[in-house]
């Protein structure tokens, strides 16, 4: 069972988790979600995880005053680290996981578009395009104890990073945002006019999903 935590804190914008769990229920897995955000602490379902995806969210990892429930993710990600759950963090979960083993994230102000990107050679992005569509506002500026980057983006060296002795990815993208979720996303948020940026063809991120649960698979 992959259990995803909802960081969300928007009800507006909690339209990716749905996304997230329908693409990793296609890829074969069994997939359970917990809404993180409301209520913190270790959720009861961990003990029962094969593996853990954290889901993005519209705040930041500094708001920790608003939102206390992110010292909570804190110190399970380092659980999960030491005690080697797979685990996948997406945009948020991205930053959070560096910021939680030591790393730094700045505010830069929003980036929306469909990008560029530089894959290193790990089984996670096996089949995924190197145009990916990105809506965020913070970036992973210093990684995290034990964390190397493993894709970037001309503005972005930290685009996605992995653990190297734990089963830890992370990604700046939402592997989520396909074409189907782009009108949900360009309603909430600023996106560019530019037709380069609404153009899907050969954006394949769901990909991300299908390797990861292949990974935990092979485990």
């Amino acid at each position: 069972m992959i259990l995803v935590l909802e960081n969300e804190v928007n009800p507006e914008t909690r339209y990716f988790v749905p996304e997230i769990r329908r693409h990793l229920e296609a890829a074969g897995a069994t997939v359970r979600s917990d809404p993180f955000a409301e209520h913190g602490g270790r959720p009861d379902v961990l003990h029962a995880a094969d593996a853990v995806v954290l889901s993005g969210s519209t705040a930041g990892v500094y708001e920790t005053e608003t939102y206390p429930w992110m010292d909570d993710l804190r110190e399970l990600v380092r659980e999960l680290v030491a005690e080697k759950v797979p685990t996948l963090a997406v945009c948020f979960g991205h930053q959070l996981v560096n910021d939680a083993l030591g790393g730094a994230v700045e505010h830069r102000g929003l980036h929306a578009g469909i990008d560029p990107v530089r894959f290193a050679d790990d089984p996670l992005f096996d089949g995924v395009g190197t145009r990916v569509p990105l809506v965020h506002s913070d970036v992973v500026t210093e990684l995290g104890a034990g964390m190397e980057a493993i894709a970037a983006a001309d503005y972005y060296p930290n685009l996605a990073s992995r653990h190297r002795d734990a089963p830890l990815w992370t990604v700046q993208y939402h592997p989520e945002f396909t074409e189907q979720l782009f009108p949900a996303i360009e309603s909430d948020f600023e996106w560019p006019e530019d037709p380069a940026h609404r153009d899907f063809d050969g954006v394949t991120v769901e990909r991300t999903f299908e390797n990861f649960v292949r990974l935990v698979g092979a485990r």
